[in-house]
């Protein structure tokens, strides 16, 4: 064994004129969630125990679209989704349509800890949240000024926005698009519509313990302004997240092309039948299966590896290992 690793993301996909400061403040938060989990592991926690609390950590800071500050739908609400697995005995909880839940995570845990399913949705997940007495708030708690004026832009733009960071967003109301706005080739897309104005993605965690056991959790607000319903690849096993014996996976980015490539589990699938490392694996992940589709993913092995890929500008990342390395990085 190679001992403990972790590794943490905030989102695929970075608006390369990103200021400095906002820059910042994303790696603050990584290096913050990474010291936790770090922690963790260092003190003998299990991989699941420390997946779920650094992305709960990450669901508590507004800085990415998990938890609070979470993108709106079109209808000006929030609507969470979280996936967490145990590489140990392949166990998984899921959720989605969360308005009040304040640790979408946390909810999915008890999901695989403490209900006969795997995945729970919309007022079933919600009334199971109250029968397990997990904290709920009021959806406006979620809501941010940022996030109520970037639905404003993307109504306008008439366009779904893929979300990858909150420090990505657009700047100031000289830098938004109107929805006469030309959209320069070349820029990311989502099921095809242009992506005019830039949010905040996904969040998720990865880590591999001292016993080599591995787990994966991710958690999301999804797109702005996105139809109520919309389920992306964030809550779904083998496509946002998976865990096995092998390694664990988490996913961000173009979620309905993740959803199709089922990006997490062809990484394990890559190293249980083709003998490929972890990286290995991971870029040609990346390569072969994603067809056109943005994405970005992050992944530890029960050996104490980690290794990530992304076919963007840039993905917020962040890693630690028992070693004493840690690193945080954009670009």
């Amino acid at each position: 064994m190679g001992g403990w690793a972790i590794a943490v993301h905030g989102g695929a996909g970075v608006d390369p004129k990103l200021p400095e400061e906002r820059q910042e403040e994303a790696r603050r938060v990584l290096r913050r969630c990474l010291g936790v989990g770090a922690a963790g592991l260092r003190a003998g926690l299990s991989a699941v125990d420390v997946v779920e609390m650094v992305v709960r950590e990450l669901e508590t800071d507004p800085v990415f679209n998990s938890g609070r500050g979470s993108v709106l739908t079109q209808e000006g609400t929030v609507e969470m989704e979280a996936s967490i697995m145990d590489g140990r005995g392949r166990r998984c909880g899921a959720v989605s349509g969360l308005t009040t839940v304040k640790n979408p995570v946390s909810l999915a845990r008890l999901v695989m800890d403490r209900s006969p399913h795997s995945y729970l949705a919309f007022h079933g997940a919600e009334d199971f949240a109250r029968e397990q007495r997990v904290e709920v708030v009021d959806n406006s708690y979620f809501i941010t000024d940022e996030n109520v004026r970037m639905l404003k832009l993307a109504k306008e733009a008439n366009s779904i926005v893929v979300c990858e960071v909150d420090a990505i967003r657009l700047q100031s109301p000289a830098d938004t698009c109107s929805a006469s706005s030309t959209i320069t080739d070349g820029g990311l897309h989502m099921n095809g519509l242009p992506i005019s104005i830039y949010a905040p993605e996904t969040v998720g965690c990865v880590a591999v313990d001292n016993g080599g056991w591995c787990a994966a959790a991710t958690s999301t607000g999804g797109l702005m302004n996105k139809m109520s319903g919309r389920i992306g690849d964030s809550p779904l096993i083998g496509s946002g997240t998976y865990a096995c014996g092998a390694c664990a996976v988490s996913c961000t980015g173009e979620g309905e092309a993740i959803i199709r490539s089922t990006l997490a589990r062809d990484v394990a699938a890559l190293m249980e039948y083709k003998g490929l490392g972890l990286q290995e694996a991971v870029d040609y992940a990346l390569k072969e299966r994603l067809d056109e589709g943005k994405a970005g993913l992050i992944a530890v092995s029960r050996n104490g590896e980690v290794a990530y890929g992304f076919n963007t500008v840039g993905m917020f990342r962040g890693c630690a290992t028992e070693d004493g390395f840690m690193d945080v990085a954009i670009w």
